[in-house]
């Protein structure tokens, strides 16, 4: 689906939101919001007393490889952490007849940049937080990311030289059923001043949190949403707030797949016409070489 005029599309959402039950007064004001890379999203004004609403509305957009786009997911999470101040408040979610559509209340702030403790904390919160058993299971152990990766690069017609070297040794699945963001990056998490608090839950997983370490700590993801990598200390500050000394054990021995797969996943993002993910494949190329370093592996 492509939204050629946003004026028929939200005509169309505020009819069948209303007859779902959603009442949108005729002066509230849409503003689109440009943050979402995968669906169509509104901040609405003037629709609620309680302040500005977020209308998102999914695509239908094809499987991607790492973010499988999930609306009915998105709204039973949302509903399920309310109160825990990890998200925004679910308000609404129905079938449309332009798609799927979930309703929620607007977080007013910025998209994280700087203070990686406060993102650790979060990650470490939402670990802790309410399990799902009905959500899709995340990737668990080095050969269940290694078959992304293979995935991944055969979708971009590598040669053999191009895949990227990975330890002899394999990492074992956990079988953790933490709840997982999916998509925790930089772009997904708002600072409202005094909290940090995460949105576009349309990936979520239960299973081992080093999952959302990685892509929250990827090269290639900070510098898709902040223009550059965390530096050493950054990732070192990350990694003490997250203050959970076995998980991030696990997750230094993953490290090598994990950057491999953003290596395939940005190779991925080139072969759909991303020019950029061209220099983030480069800097999860560099991170893997430093991982297996100090794995003695290289």
């Amino acid at each position: 689906m492509t939204l050629y005029a946003d004026t028929a599309v939200i005509e169309a959402l505020t009819r069948d939101l209303a007859d779902s039950g959603l009442l949108m007064p005729a002066s509230a004001q849409w503003q689109r919001l440009c943050g979402g890379r995968t669906n169509h999203v509104w901040r609405v004004s003037g629709a609620s007393d309680t302040g500005s609403i977020v209308v998102k509305l999914y695509e239908d957009s094809g499987e991607n490889p790492l973010f499988p786009n999930r609306p009915e997911d998105e709204a039973r999470v949302l509903g399920a952490i309310e109160g825990q101040g990890l998200a925004p408040r679910r308000l609404h979610y129905t079938l449309t007849r332009l798609g799927p559509c979930l309703v929620y209340s607007h977080l007013d702030g910025r998209p994280w940049r700087d203070d990686p403790a406060a993102a650790a904390i979060l990650l470490r919160r939402v670990h802790q937080s309410t399990t799902l058993e009905t959500l899709r299971p995340a990737p668990d152990g080095s050969k269940a990311i290694e078959a992304q990766i293979e995935t991944m690069l055969a979708r971009c017609a590598l040669t053999a030289a191009e895949i990227p070297k990975l330890p002899g040794r394999a990492v074992a699945p956990c079988g953790a059923t933490c709840l997982l963001h999916g998509d925790p990056v930089p772009g997904n998490m708002i600072d409202c001043g005094t909290t940090l608090r995460l949105i576009d839950w349309q990936c979520p997983a239960i299973g081992d949190p080093c999952e959302d370490i990685a892509l929250f700590l990827s090269p290639a993801m900070q510098m898709a949403y902040r223009g550059a990598p965390l530096t050493p200390a950054d990732v070192m500050t990350f990694l003490e707030a997250y203050d959970a000394p076995d998980i991030l054990s696990r997750y230094t021995r993953l490290a090598p797949w994990y950057h491999a797969r953003g290596y395939a996943y940005a190779l991925w993002q080139a072969a759909q016409g991303d020019g950029p993910a061209l220099q983030r494949a480069k800097a999860e190329k560099t991170a893997l070489e430093i991982a297996l370093d100090r794995l003695g592996e290289a």
